[in-house]
């Protein structure tokens, strides 16, 4: 869910113009998934831009205040949302921990990071949603942890049908800063692709499993 269209649209450009989007519908990407892919995206590198890293701050902080109120802690997803997430919290003077993908195998085998206490609210904070999956994972691990999750913050979705109902199904809220949809409208409009490629793009998103296959 998009919570303010302008801020959809801003940034949407700055992920255009650093090329952490890449639009090429002509030579697609291959995912780790095998899926073939026209679009590639890779968040991180907005930490690499001052202005863009802390134009999302600031965005991701109005959002959660107004969205959830001021919450106890910031979780990250590791890895990609874990500097975001630190600069969030400290924006918003708030604890953060992350979360591992799985525990880890040695010490404390941890795979919540940082110190959260039961019942403690936490707003989650991602720098991708596709299909959701590894993100619910880590909302799991917070709730399996005793934390109070108010849902979730992401920076780009795919609006893929299947990332829709799997956070419906696990009852977590989901808000992005920008998605899909807009990324478009802006790629055409600022002429980062033509209406024909628009079309592409479409179209892979009903079925990216089996696009170009």
């Amino acid at each position: 869910m998009i919570f303010n269209k302008e801020t959809a649209e801003k940034t949407a450009e700055l992920l255009l113009q650093i090329n952490a989007i890449k639009l090429n519908p002509s030579n697609p990407f291959k995912w780790a998934s095998g899926w073939n892919s026209p679009i590639y995206c890779d968040n991180r590198l907005t930490l690499s831009f001052p202005a863009i890293r802390n134009y999302i701050r600031d965005e991701f902080s109005k959002q959660i205040e107004e969205i959830y109120g001021k919450p106890d802690v910031i979780a990250g997803v590791a890895t990609g949302a874990i500097g975001i997430g630190i600069l969030v919290a400290e924006e918003l003077g708030l604890p953060f921990v992350y979360v591992r993908p799985e525990p880890k195998k040695h010490g404390r085998q941890n795979q919540v990071e940082g110190f959260l206490q039961k019942g403690q609210n936490v707003v989650v904070v991602e720098d991708l949603i596709s299909t959701g999956n590894s993100s619910l994972l880590a909302v799991e691990a917070l709730k399996e942890a005793g934390a109070n999750v108010k849902g979730m913050l992401a920076i780009f979705s795919y609006g893929f049908d299947v990332a829709e109902e799997n956070f419906k199904n696990a009852n977590v809220n989901l808000n992005t800063l920008s998605n899909y949809e807009h990324l478009l409208e802006l790629a055409v409009e600022k002429q980062y692709i033509t209406e024909e490629e628009q079309k592409t793009l479409q179209e892979w998103r009903k079925s990216p499993s089996t696009w170009g296959v």
